[in-house]
């Protein structure tokens, strides 16, 4: 299939659900999933310019209760990546402002992906950076498919 023009904003309109997140260490080459082999999420573009991410480890458990123990809030947030703001294409980058973060690190900062979109097909690639999760210099890859 042929491969949509990079530059044009339209073609990342729209909600895209996660297939897969492999991420890959620099100074290693290890690749792990650091939210396990099924991971769950969605991405949206806006018309409006604005964004979200949410990407959650496939194997997280519902707490016992409705309110989470201490421990039980440690595990669900250590499978949490989420984020919103507003975004920009330039060429086969797009660069996401983020407004509001899972880890407030990243708030206010601007987080710059490599895209390709094939089909109803999109995948997503960090720069490298170091990993909020491992500490590590990493690059990761996103897959996802368009949500009909």
């Amino acid at each position: 299939m042929e491969q949509a023009q990079q530059s044009d904003a339209s073609v990342l309109l729209g909600t895209w659900q996660l297939q897969s997140f492999t991420t890959t260490d620099i100074a290693t080459g290890e690749k792990s999933q650091l939210f396990g082999a099924h991971p769950t999420g969605y991405l949206n573009y806006g018309s409006d310019g604005r964004m979200y991410a949410i990407v959650l480890d496939g194997t997280r458990t519902a707490p016992a209760d409705l309110v989470p123990t201490d421990a039980e809030r440690i595990e669900l947030f250590k499978g949490l990546c989420s984020y919103a703001g507003t975004y920009s294409i330039a060429g086969d980058e797009v660069s996401h402002r983020v407004d509001a973060s899972w880890n407030q690190a990243w708030t206010g900062t601007i987080q710059v992906r490599r895209f390709t979109v094939d089909g109803n097909r999109l995948t997503i690639s960090t720069l490298p950076a170091r990993n909020p999760v491992t500490g590590n210099e990493c690059v990761s890859e996103l897959a996802w498919v368009k949500v009909e």
